[in-house]
């Protein structure tokens, strides 16, 4: 079983940066590929505040900040990819989107590396078919923000080999997460209960129950959660929640799972959350999520 030293993130949005700013924390070598410089960019000036913070609340030193961030590096070369030894595929809930991303990683990459999807409702049986090399490809879902969160849906496809569930699982135990095993089924554990829920509470301010932070404030105090539903659509980006909703909702046509029209009318006004300043609040700055 070949030890995993190198670890590849595809993606650099919300959640990619996140799992990279876990790897890097962890010790390994982390490459962020995006076809963007811009999108690079902006992760790097988030990755930096995070760790700044923790600098700050002296959870990690400065000198270890440094080497972590020393061993972080992005690019948007995509044949740069090929000395990892895992890549995880970060980027939006589209089928034909991964299909296209995990060909191209195909190609470059060598035979030993393992494939994983951080998808939060797509099947990965049919992210795999189109990787190359379904016996090495597992699904790897990180808890958003997944700097902060420890749990990982670890789902296996239909013919993910059990050495790559076995190498993914111990990799992800490195990381210094908590890994679950879930069955390839719509939106594994968390999303099946989350979507509909979120779904909820948006339907509660478009019919004007009660306002964002009240619901927020309701159930942060009432059932003990970290984050408001409000807040956390906010930080995930209602576009991004639009896609994870309407994937679920394809594969069980549950009610609840279907989007509320608020939803596609703050896409329309551009109104997605942290990333854009304006969501269901107002922020100032793009900010990740602190330490």
């Amino acid at each position: 079983m070949s030890e995993i030293v190198t670890v590849g993130i595809a993606g650099s949005g919300t959640m990619g940066a996140g799992i990279a700013i876990v790897a890097a924390r962890a010790g390994f070598r982390t490459l962020v590929y995006d076809t963007r410089q811009d999108a690079l960019d902006r992760a790097r000036k988030q990755t930096d505040g995070f760790f700044g913070k923790s600098v700050e609340r002296k959870k990690l030193t400065q000198s270890e900040v440094d080497a972590m961030l020393a061993a972080l590096t992005g690019t948007t070369r995509i044949d740069d990819m090929a000395g990892c030894d895992i890549v995880i595929e970060a980027v939006f809930e589209n089928l034909q989107v991964k299909h296209d991303l995990l060909g191209r990683l195909d190609q470059v990459c060598p035979a030993h590396t393992l494939f994983a999807s951080n998808t939060s409702t797509l099947a990965i049986t049919e992210i795999a078919a189109g990787s190359g090399r379904p016996e090495r490809f597992v699904g790897m879902h990180f808890c958003l923000p997944a700097q902060l969160m420890k749990l990982v849906e670890m789902s296996p496809g239909i013919r993910t080999s059990a050495e790559t569930f076995e190498r993914a699982w111990a990799f992800c135990k490195a990381l210094g997460q908590v890994p679950v095993k879930t069955k390839d089924s719509p939106g594994f554990i968390l999303n099946y209960f989350l979507v509909p829920f979120n779904n909820d509470a948006i339907r509660m301010v478009e019919a004007g129950v009660a306002t964002p932070a009240d619901i927020d404030r309701a159930i942060k105090t009432g059932l003990g959660y970290a984050m408001g539903p409000l807040e956390l659509l906010d930080l995930v980006g209602l576009d991004t929640h639009l896609l994870v909703a309407e994937a679920l909702y394809a594969s069980t046509h549950e009610p609840r799972a279907a989007v509320p029209a608020l939803v596609r009318r703050m896409i329309a006004a551009g109104h997605l959350g942290r990333k854009t300043g304006q969501g269901f609040y107002t922020y100032q700055g793009n900010t990740m999520f602190g330490a």
